[in-house]
């Protein structure tokens, strides 16, 4: 294991993070607002400790150019928590919270792009912050990790082992022989989505602050909004534009790739994309027969259904409504949706679609089996027959994660928070949704859990978003091991 070069490595991460803090720095000028020192502190910070790491092990810069897979590994997750801790200075600084841990929390939230938040004001802190705060949605969601792979170019053919360990789902795909241009690629479809959105929201009623900071929450699936009120502060034209890029954002990235290229043929075909299409369209159904007699027009009740679903699918959090006051048939689909999660290779977390077909596949010809046990009959994806790797990997995956959602509970409950509530909080970070059930519910939010359960969700968040492994994989002996 060549700490040094990982280390030189995340120094590169951390200075571009810190550089990264320059658009909140531009709107905390425009507003004249009390965000402006804070944000500089930070970027001084957070840019001066990688710079420092870049000049102490700047003799590892060729090293750091054959990553192996335990390298990569390590780079993916100790930059992750150092990118997370820095980027809580902002909120530090401005003392926005009481405690590290609650700056800490939302800033794990913002970069795992969860959206659980422990802002009891939002409208009262200044529009710079909440900014940086929209903005670690963004740079979390396609991973600052694949970011350095497209502008810091030492990485080269050893990249791949960071592109395997961030990139969310089972399968990443690389869309091109070389990893630098496949990393700038998925960029670039993310930051026209980016651009797309923020042009459709500033034609409603939002002011371009406003619009950019929506927009990071909604390409990123995150759900950090500048109003108390959320989404439902704004107007139906609004909510309509965010419910399909929402949409859009839970969707692979490669198939935007593949459409943008005239190949929208593939998106059609892909199993996951009409597995995930079907089970939005025939939950939001079944919500809005629910809800409908809560609203006064079909069309309020479609929208308020349609919105919810979406965001709660893609694991962005965004609210309109306060669904627990829902019929309970409606929040126990929510519930279900917030374990399945979007698309593999999107922005969203959860267990994602692509790992319930293939686990439904793999039960059903287990049951096969048990009928005609002499036949051969092979799971196929896509109309790929899927290697045992693959299969043994879902598994594994959905295994662990509820292990890991059993092990928070318990450990959430033992600060002194009720256990519907505990089960609720981990579940919801472990998935990266955001809001909960109960008192963590889309009105409320995670300030008044203690500290020390805020870390253990803190560190649930961050698995989720690194797909369990990648984090968990460093707690073994072996991995230090040569």
């Amino acid at each position: 294991m060549r700490i040094k070069a990982i280390l030189h490595i995340i120094g590169g991460l951390m200075l571009a993070t810190g550089v990264s803090m320059l658009l909140p720095i531009a709107f905390s000028l425009f507003y004249h607002d009390a965000g402006l020192m804070p944000l500089v502190y930070s970027l001084l910070i957070t840019a001066g400790v990688g710079a420092l790491l870049l000049w102490l092990f700047r003799s590892e810069f060729a090293r750091a150019t054959s990553l192996n897979q335990r390298e990569g590994a390590a780079t993916v997750a100790v930059g992750w928590a150092a990118a997370c801790l820095l980027g809580a200075l902002p909120y530090e600084f401005a003392g926005i919270f009481p405690s590290f841990a609650d700056a800490a929390f939302e800033s794990f939230s913002g970069f795992s792009t969860t959206g659980s938040s422990v802002m009891q004001n939002i409208e009262a802190v200044a529009p710079g912050i909440l900014l940086w705060r929209s903005m670690t949605h963004w740079l979390g969601g396609m991973g600052i990790i694949v970011l350095s792979l497209a502008i810091l170019p030492y990485l080269g053919v050893g990249g791949m082992q960071l592109y395997k360990a961030e990139v969310p789902g089972p399968t990443p795909d690389k869309l091109t022989p070389r990893l630098k241009d496949t990393a700038k690629i998925l960029w670039q479809v993310y930051i026209l989505m980016t651009v797309a959105q923020v042009c459709f929201l500033s034609f409603g009623e939002m002011s371009f602050f406003e619009a950019l900071a929506h927009t990071f929450g909604s390409v990123a699936t995150g759900g950090f909004s500048t109003r108390n009120a959320s989404l439902g502060a704004f107007s139906p034209y609004t909510q309509w534009v965010c419910i399909v890029f929402m949409f859009l954002a839970g969707v692979n990235f490669v198939l935007h790739f593949n459409v943008l290229r005239g190949l929208g043929r593939l998106a059609i075909r892909d199993e996951e994309f009409r597995f995930y299409t079907v089970v939005t369209l025939t939950v939001a159904a079944m919500v809005c027969i629910q809800v409908m007699p809560s609203y006064p027009t079909v069309e309020e009740a479609v929208r308020a259904s349609l919105f919810q679903v979406v965001s709660i699918l893609t694991t962005t959090g965004f609210a309109t409504a306060d669904y627990e006051i829902w019929p309970p048939l409606a929040q126990g689909l929510l519930l279900l949706l917030m374990v399945m999660g979007g698309s593999a290779g999107s922005t969203a977390g959860g267990l994602k679609c692509m790992r319930i077909l293939v686990l439904a596949k793999h039960l059903y010809h287990e049951v096969f089996y048990l009928v005609h046990p002499q036949a051969v009959r092979l799971i196929k994806f896509n109309r790929t027959t899927l290697p045992a790797s693959v299969i043994n990997g879902c598994v594994s995956f959905v295994t662990l994660y509820f292990l890991i959602w059993a092990t928070s509970t318990i450990l959430v409950a033992a600060t002194g928070a009720d256990l519907a509530i505990s089960a609720s909080a981990a579940l919801t970070c472990l998935s990266n949704v955001g809001p909960g059930f109960g008192t963590i519910g889309p009105a409320e939010n995670f300030a008044h859990l203690a500290p020390m359960a805020k870390w253990v969700l803190s560190l649930d968040m961050l698995l989720g978003r690194l797909e369990l492994f990648t984090l968990l994989v460093l707690c073994f002996p072996e991995f230090w091991r040569r």
